[in-house]
């Protein structure tokens, strides 16, 4: 039940985390308004000595090649596919006008680099349109520019002047006359300020580096495009000096305008000589090629090189078909006498198969021979193989035979010398043919030389005349839309947005002070790093004592006395079940030494005593006993009855003299074997005799992280107060007390936080809880909280 109250006593403090966190810095409300303090006096300082920064803009029409602006003079080429450069449009513009060269023609034609400063009596200002003077700077070296001087001028009087360099004067000079220094000739006039000025003045100029100066003014210049579709272009500056600013952008836009038209000038220039050398160079090349044509054609005797080619090719073929006859008729006459020759004695012989011209006798042979062949074999089947006739005919058929076979070979002879004419006649017509591409290509390479050069040329006439009309009219490639204009207000510093830093920082600073604080801070500080994370009773805490050695008596009133006498009151609630006859027994302990429980348990007895109770303090810490520190004891005690048989407790019990009813059992010499002390039965007997004499034993004992002295005597105990000192005991070790507690290896175990700043507590006897047996005060919650909540 005890648990169960307790864990809703947590859960219900844990819904205050937020609250807790707030009242945390709300606690350090001063810092909060010292820090805001500072920042705003700070901020006001920083806005009276800072150097406003103007903003100077200006708009221009770049003209883009994309959008049908005006061309480069080398487009002229771009029908031959040659590049005409880099094209004019937006982004590339951007660079142009940004880049090191623009700026630094600008910075030398208005002469920035030498800048006119006035000291002031917290800060130096530099002078633009109002300096009093001009210094020019002539015949310079080319070391001048590259490193920074500085040169004083002190007027001395309406015509003179005092000049110094660093610290060493020069001379005293007129206005106007000529100075000899280095690496220069120096002039200085007065302007129009400085002859008004009656009451001197005193200026430092600057000479700088061109590059450096250049290369400060393209960190705070910006060009960028107005949006995506347009060619318009914005350049904004950022400087001190609002005219300085505004000359700038007009003067940059000046020299990006004077180097544009002196690129395409330079370009069409450049390029029409080049077309006047190159005419001149075609034009003799171009009547060489004419009579190289001329003299091929003579010497190869042709007019017409295609149809020529067309006659050779046309009988090139016939002379083809005629030689495929030809070895067509030779494989048949051979053919035919295979035939004939392997064939049966009495066999006929094909006919009509001989295509040749003088075919004709062996046709007629082979017609005789095919008769005489049927007219024997008809014979021959009337059964009369002796017939005179008979063997008269086949007489005459192997005649013809023969003939046939001769005329074969004959007409086979015949043809071969006629292929052998024809293959004679084809080489030479493919000879004829095979040089048909060498003049063609020698034809075609003059000829193609002659049409480069006639159309080179006309093309060149004609971009001479295009060049010469762009070089007479050059545009400029850019149009100003809005001249520079500088608004009167400054861009940097805003004051509202400086005090609204101020404000945040002064905020910042002590909230991040305060939480890395704690975010570092590894102690237990308040109740508010106990609650949720043990389950324990909280009996209260105790303010830090003006006195370590303070024992509370009748006339204290300090607020040490006043939490003790608090938490003496809620511990007889949580002792309220045991009989007012019977002794009520407390232990005190805590984690490791040095936490107070000494302190603790010696001014709760005396708070006891004061009351009319009787009250014996036991020193049961035998190992680091601390009661003599606050009472003066005898050096005998508890362990020299625990040591001995047969002694009297009451011969080692001390009565305080200013207490008549505050008695103190000290802890006697530090044993050799204090487990072995601890572990007889006659300490429990001394609990049961005492507890019948007294009506209050507190009892002072070991801490419980280093011994188990504790752990053993645990049984005798009532109710066990675990003092956690404040700002001293680690937060890691709130695990090993909750074990403790959980474990139940403390009877009746409460917390009891010691040592605390009472800035930081709700107050002594607000807010405690006990489990089933306390009474919780109400406590009222300031206006600041409330409005959180809601």
């Amino acid at each position: 039940m005890q648990e169960n109250n307790s864990y809703i006593n947590s859960n219900q403090e844990d819904s205050f985390d937020f609250r807790d966190m707030v009242e945390s810095y709300i606690v350090q409300w001063k810092w909060f308004v010292f820090g805001v303090f500072v920042c705003f006096v700070f901020a006001t300082l920083y806005l009276r000595y800072v150097i406003p920064i103007y903003s100077a803009t200006a708009t221009i029409l770049v003209k883009d090649e994309k959008k049908g602006g005006l061309q480069s003079e080398l487009a002229a080429f771009s029908d031959l596919g040659i590049s005409t450069g880099v094209k004019s449009n937006v982004d590339n513009e951007i660079e142009v006008i940004k880049s090191r060269r623009i700026v630094r023609k600008a910075i030398e034609k208005l002469g920035f680099n030498v800048t006119y400063v006035t000291e002031g009596r917290v800060k130096a200002f530099e002078q633009y349109s109002d300096k009093p003077i001009e210094c020019s700077f002539y015949n310079p070296s080319d070391k001048f520019y590259t490193s920074s001087k500085t040169y004083t001028i002190n007027a001395v009087d309406k015509t003179h002047f005092e000049l110094l360099s660093g610290q060493s004067i020069m001379g005293k000079f007129s206005y106007g006359a000529i100075i000899d220094l280095n690496d220069a000739k120096l002039v200085v006039n007065k302007t129009l300020v400085g002859v008004n000025n009656t009451e001197g003045f005193s200026v430092n100029v600057n000479v700088n580096s061109v590059d450096n100066v250049a290369e400060s003014y393209r960190g705070r210049l910006d060009v960028s495009a107005l949006n995506k579709n347009s060619s318009v272009v914005a350049l904004t500056l950022n400087d001190p000096i609002r005219d300085k600013a505004v000359d700038f952008l007009n003067m940059l836009i000046e020299v990006y305008n004077e180097d544009a038209i002196a690129d395409k000038k330079f370009i069409s220039e450049n390029t029409l000589d080049f077309i006047q050398n190159r005419l001149k160079i075609i034009s003799t090349e171009l009547g060489d090629v004419e009579k190289d044509v001329e003299g091929f054609k003579k010497t190869n005797k042709i007019t017409d090189i295609a149809s020529q080619a067309n006659m050779y090719l046309s009988t090139s073929v016939d002379f083809e078909k005629e030689l495929i006859d030809t070895e067509t008729q030779i494989k048949v006459v051979d053919v035919m006498i295979d035939y004939i020759k392997t064939k049966g004695k009495w066999d006929l012989v094909p006919n009509n198969i001989l295509l040749t011209a003088d075919s004709k006798i062996t046709t007629d042979f082979i017609s005789q021979y095919n008769e005489l062949v049927i007219q024997r074999n008809r014979i021959s089947k009337e059964g009369m193989p002796k017939n005179t006739y008979l063997i008269n005919l086949e007489q005459k058929i192997e005649e013809i035979s023969n003939n046939i076979i001769s005329n074969l070979e004959r007409t086979k002879t015949s043809l071969k010398i006629n292929k052998e004419i024809k293959e004679k006649q084809n080489r030479m017509i493919k000879g004829k043919i095979s040089e048909i591409p060498t003049q063609e290509l020698e034809s075609r390479v003059l000829d193609r030389q002659q049409k480069i050069k006639e159309s080179l040329y006309l093309y060149l006439l004609q971009k001479r005349e295009e060049t010469a009309i762009s070089l007479a009219v050059t545009a400029p490639i850019s149009k100003l839309v809005d001249a520079a204009f500088s608004s009167p207000s400054p861009v940097s510093p805003k004051r509202n947005i400086i005090y609204f830093i101020a404000f945040a920082l002064g905020i910042l600073i002590p909230f991040s002070v305060i939480y890395v604080k704690s975010l570092f801070d590894n102690k237990i500080n308040s109740r508010q790093d106990l609650d949720g994370k043990i389950s324990a009773p909280f009996l209260g805490d105790i303010p830090k004592s003006e006195s370590q050695d303070e024992i509370i008596n009748t006339n204290s009133k300090s607020s040490s006395a006043e939490a003790i006498r608090i938490i003496r009151t809620n511990i007889e609630f949580m002792l309220n079940k045991i009989s007012e006859n019977k002794s009520k027994t407390i232990f005190i302990t805590s984690t490791i030494p040095k936490e107070g429980k000494t302190f603790v348990a010696i001014n709760l007895a005396s708070t006891i005593a004061l009351s009319g109770k009787k009250v014996l303090l036991i020193g049961l810490d035998i190992r680091n006993p601390k009661i003599d520190r606050y009472v003066k004891l005898p050096s005998k005690g508890l362990t020299n009855y625990l040591s001995k048989n047969n002694e009297d407790i009451h011969d080692y019990i001390v009565k305080l003299d200013d207490f008549e009813n505050f008695y103190v059992l000290p802890s006697g010499i530090v044993p050799p074997n204090p487990v072995d002390l601890l572990m007889n039965n006659r300490i429990d007997q001394m609990f049961d005799q005492l507890k019948n004499e007294y009506d209050y034993i507190i009892v002072d004992t070991a801490p419980v992280n280093l011994v188990t002295d504790t752990l053993l005597v645990a049984k005798n105990a009532d109710i066990f107060i675990y003092v956690i000192r404040a700002n001293f005991l680690d937060k890691r070790m709130i695990k090993l007390i909750e074990n403790i507690y959980r474990e139940k290896k403390l009877p009746n175990m409460a917390i009891l936080l010691n040592d605390t700043k009472w800035r930081k507590t709700y107050g002594y006897g607000y807010g405690y809880g006990y489990g089933y047996s306390y009474i919780q005060n109400e406590e009222k919650t300031p206006w600041y909280l409330n409005w959180f909540k809601k």
